[in-house]
């Protein structure tokens, strides 16, 4: 088919101000995070607190089941971006229209089926929540959240659209308008006197609610768009399938990994042990987004060095990309771990101090994953993400097997630790040294060049922490203080003696360069 042309505003100008748009996604994308942390800190207590450990840990357990109904997309998810991305560039509005229009014929049976599926699951409810007393609303509660999952997926194709004109800041600010208003529901509907299920069904109307929104917005950024029918092809299909096996794969690997968790535990032990795991793993998953954007960003860059044959490129990439990637969640993570006691103390309690070893080993978790999340990116980019796909899938089995086991004998710690394992294994022993290969430098010269400037300045940050986490008290605006005074003393340290006069010159460049064009956004707007 040949590219059809069109006018500018039709396709977008993004390509023209390359810089404006990272500042503006990259900016929104930052502040829906924030804003996600923010009432994530504020609203788990005040919902442990009105709902009760029982309560909460039951809604935490049906909400947790919904992590899974993801893989029924079988990977097409995510091709979207991928595809739409690619047929932009060719001004192919046609082919645009005929992927989207697939893929919304696919995601519609998927949305069905997904629901059936949740009617199996309410109906056979005893399987997973122990409590009889429970199961009636465990019930309730799947029926509702199982509308907005199963209509999620043909609503998905309208924000891969937004994403894949770069325009990832409309669907940031519709996340962020879109939490903060559950959150102002959530709180009424509990002053109120709601139960569980009317709450969940009050702010579930919400979210299912901003679909219309996300519908407008696609619309908006290509006008041209057309879903019909009469556009599904199965050509396309084949096109998406190609790509789309494999990520499949990955995506069932990282359901298995990071998300099996609040399952086992309620299944083996109770719904209360589920609201003593989801406090550190809110903690893990906050920490998670807050440091793993970069990788995002470096996919297209790694793609485009792949294909032009550029190995300099694309070892630098891989470099600075790790060394980066390693300093941002590097002085978080060591800062959290070091203060989990009184932060989980001031958060939520002194009752929840079982949470504390538990936290710390997810907060290890995260650590190695943005770590080597360079490297992930560079095999998926580079031609390697076969052996990226049955790399997570193993690292998947083991993981569900040392649970299994362990949570019998050591408990929440014991399931932490059958998270931990198999991705420190598989991250360390087999997906770094294949990156490493595969841009030409021995696991020995990749870990003196990329990954100890990030560590060894650790030593400094803990003689700044602990100190400081002894004498105050265990209060959250202590916690932020030594946090940031410990980051600080990382970031001088790391800056000042971990990396060369070259390298911290060309990072203070780049910092400025961004921070321009964040400015002109801001400006323009």
């Amino acid at each position: 088919m040949t590219p059809a042309s069109g006018p500018r505003d039709l396709w977008g100008d993004a390509e023209h101000r390359p810089l404006v748009t990272v500042a503006r996604n990259v900016s929104t994308r930052y502040l829906a995070i924030a804003t996600d942390a923010i009432i994530g800190l504020l609203l788990l207590p005040f919902n442990v607190r009105e709902l009760g450990p029982s309560a909460y840990g039951l809604w935490m357990l049906t909400a947790s089941l919904t992590t899974y109904f993801s893989i029924l997309d079988l990977g097409y998810g995510g091709s979207i971006v991928r595809f739409v991305a690619h047929y932009r560039a060719r001004r192919d509005a046609r082919g645009l229209n005929e992927i989207a229009s697939t893929l919304f014929g696919i995601f519609s049976i998927t949305g069905c089926v997904a629901y059936v599926v949740f009617l199996l699951l309410a109906f056979n409810i005893a399987y997973l929540v122990k409590d009889p007393a429970e199961q009636a609303t465990a019930r309730s509660l799947l029926l509702i959240i199982g509308v907005y999952v199963s209509l999620g997926f043909p609503v998905s194709i309208f924000g891969g659209i937004i994403n894949g004109f770069q325009r990832y800041d409309l669907n940031n600010a519709v996340g962020i308008c879109s939490s903060a208003l559950v959150a102002l529901v959530n709180v009424a509907a509990l002053l109120a006197g709601f139960n569980l299920v009317q709450l969940v069904a009050a702010t579930t109307a919400i979210r299912v609610l901003t679909y219309v929104v996300y519908r407008l917005n696609a619309y908006h950024v290509f006008p041209a768009l057309s879903l019909r029918p009469s556009l599904f092809q199965w050509s396309r299909v084949r096109e998406l399938t190609g790509f789309s096996v494999y990520i499949s794969i990955i995506d069932w690997s990282n359901k298995l990994n990071y998300s099996i968790d609040a399952i086992i535990i309620g299944a083996y032990i109770s719904t209360a042990a589920v609201t003593l795991w989801t406090i550190p793993q809110r903690l893990a998953e906050v920490l998670q987004r807050l440091t793993n954007q970069l990788n995002g960003v470096l996919l297209p860059m790694v793609v485009d060095s792949d294909a032009a044959q550029k190995p300099e490129r694309l070892r630098a990439i891989f470099i600075q990309g790790t060394r980066l990637s390693l300093a941002s969640v590097v002085p978080l993570a060591a800062a959290l771990a070091l203060l989990a006691r009184p932060l989980i103390h001031a958060w939520v309690g002194p009752q929840f101090d079982g949470s504390v070893v538990v936290a710390q080993i997810l907060i290890g978790v995260v650590a190695i994953r943005v770590g080597s999340a360079t490297a992930t990116t560079l095999l998926k980019g580079a031609g390697q993400h076969r052996m990226l796909a049955f790399s997570n899938a193993g690292a998947a089995l083991a993981n569900v097997a040392l649970s299994l086991w362990w949570i019998r004998r050591f408990g929440l710690v014991g399931q932490a630790f059958g998270t931990l394992l198999p991705v420190a294994l598989t991250s360390i022993f087999v997906l770094w040294p294949a990156a490493c290969r595969r841009v030409g430098l021995t696991v020995a010269d990749a870990f003196r060049t990329a990954v100890w400037p990030t560590l060894w300045p650790i030593a400094v940050m803990a003689a700044v922490i602990v100190p400081l986490r002894d004498a105050l008290p265990a209060r959250l605006w202590s916690v932020a203080i030594t946090t940031a005074a410990g980051a600080l003393c990382y970031g001088g340290t790391f800056l000042a003696l971990a990396v060369n006069r070259d390298e911290r010159q060309a990072y203070m460049a780049k910092a400025f360069e961004l921070a321009r064009a964040r400015r002109r956004v801001v400006a323009a707007a």
